[in-house]
């Protein structure tokens, strides 16, 4: 620990939000987690993030682009940087606790430092998905439940997405699953929002696979989670995922593989008019359910129409091509027909009259003072 970091603990032990700060629990790229005690033997979880040696460096893409960092975001400087950091996993936190989904209660935040909850007993920290060995296959289909439903509520009621959604972020204590590491979560209308999504739910099924648990399809486990039309209940997450279990064929694996591939707009005005009629049904699907699209598909629409849109679009080539050539018209070079000298005289010439309207620097600046008065 650094003196700046032992400062910020010291202002915490005299707030007496914390009595003493003992072992580190967890290591990681971003932050160290230390245990703590207050005064009446609570036990707390205080997460230090690293300021000199920075090992997560790619901070950027999960902040540029987000509506709380539209004021501007300190890249050059560690600190700055690292205390945003970490405010912003005290919100991020906030927001999910208020949603009802399990995560450790923030406590405070000062600077790079943040107090939380500590998830365990006697400073052994609760076990990650990662860790845990269940006995029997249906305490893991269970689990896998739990997990999809925290997905869709944090899309949903919090309108965030993890982007870092793994077996490691995972706890499970007293019997329930809880998220941890929510620094790096963003806001669902990010640029990058599905695509983290999408990586999200492939690391999960690839974890829960392992563990042989039947795990929808990608693409199916996407459209759970963003769907709004859905009616979501544990029930219904269980009723297909034994549908799932009695199908699944290569066209399935398929579309999977296909859908990995494919661009992900938010909302309709991240589709280009043209391709919305020349789309795949897959293509179609995507713009349908994430980008709020529910006017019937558009591959149903008339011919007549579908015939309008590329007359006019041939019209409107055609109306650009004649504007252009009635630019360059218009556009003649003034020095038309002259020699190098009579061009050279003539911009002499206009510098000269410029200079005669000229107003002087000292009689500029005393303007503006007059003005700033």
């Amino acid at each position: 620990m650094d003196s700046r970091t032992r400062i910020i603990l010291l202002k915490l032990i005299k707030k007496q939000l914390l009595d003493e700060v003992s072992g580190c629990i967890s290591t990681g790229k971003e932050a160290n987690v230390y245990h703590a005690l207050n005064a009446s033997e609570e036990e707390f979880a205080v997460k230090i993030y690293k300021t000199s040696i920075l090992v997560f460096k790619d901070r950027n893409r999960y902040v540029d682009g987000e509506y709380r960092f539209r004021r501007g975001y300190c890249r050059h400087n560690p600190r700055k940087m690292v205390a945003m950091w970490a405010e912003k996993e005290f919100r991020n936190l906030s927001r999910m606790r208020a949603a009802g989904i399990a995560v450790p209660l923030p406590v405070a935040v000062k600077g790079h430092v943040l107090v939380m909850e500590f998830l365990g007993k006697h400073m052994i920290a609760a076990s990650t998905l990662k860790e845990v060995s269940f006995e029997t296959l249906e305490e893991w289909e269970e689990t896998y439940v739990s997990v999809v439903e925290i997905l869709r509520m944090m899309y949903h009621s919090c309108k965030l997405v993890h982007a870092d959604f793994s077996e490691y972020n995972l706890l499970l204590h007293q019997s329930k699953v809880y998220v941890i590491d929510v620094s790096q979560a963003v806001e669902f209308d990010h640029p990058m929002a599905l695509e983290f999504l999408r990586r999200d739910c492939a690391n999960i099924n690839s974890f829960f696979e392992s563990k042989g648990t039947g795990v929808f399809g990608l693409k199916q486990l996407f459209y759970l989670i963003v769907d709004k039309a859905l009616k979501f209940s544990r029930e219904r997450v269980r009723e297909l995922l034994k549908e799932r279990k009695e199908g699944v064929g290569e066209e399935d694996r398929f579309s999977d593989a296909l859908f990995k591939e494919l661009h992900i707009p938010r909302t309709l005005f991240e589709v280009e008019p043209e391709k919305l009629f020349t789309a795949s049904e897959e293509q179609l699907d995507i713009i349908k359910r994430v980008a709020g699209f529910d006017e019937g598909n558009l591959k149903e629409m008339p011919e007549t129409i579908r015939e309008e849109h590329s007359g006019d679009s041939e019209s409107s080539e055609e109306d650009k091509d004649e504007e252009k050539t009635e630019e360059k018209a218009k556009k003649k070079d003034p020095f038309e027909g002259m020699s190098k000298k009579e061009r050279k005289q003539k911009v002499k010439l206009e510098k000269r009259e410029k200079r005669k309207n000229k107003v002087p620097k000292h009689i500029k600046k005393k303007a503006e003072k007059k003005n700033h008065k």
